[in-house]
């Protein structure tokens, strides 16, 4: 299936086929290795929040300050 192919699903579909790949993807025998830049991100978060650069947010705040 190409990209085209899959752009021209309906979202729902396309959800659908994420969630097989998903699913697919956690079955796998071996361990998937994260990419490095992973790592540097949390890395990154890791060192504001030691820092205190980073605020943190109870799951209400964040809820609320998207409204």
């Amino acid at each position: 299936m190409t990209i085209a192919e899959i752009k021209s699903l309906p979202v729902s579909e396309r959800m659908l086929l994420m969630e097989e790949i998903w699913d697919s993807l956690c079955r796998e025998p071996e361990p998937i290795a994260s990419p490095q830049w992973h790592q540097e991100v949390l890395n990154g978060r890791m060192e504001r929040l030691a820092s205190h650069q980073a605020k943190l947010l109870t799951l209400q705040e964040l809820k609320d300050s998207n409204r």
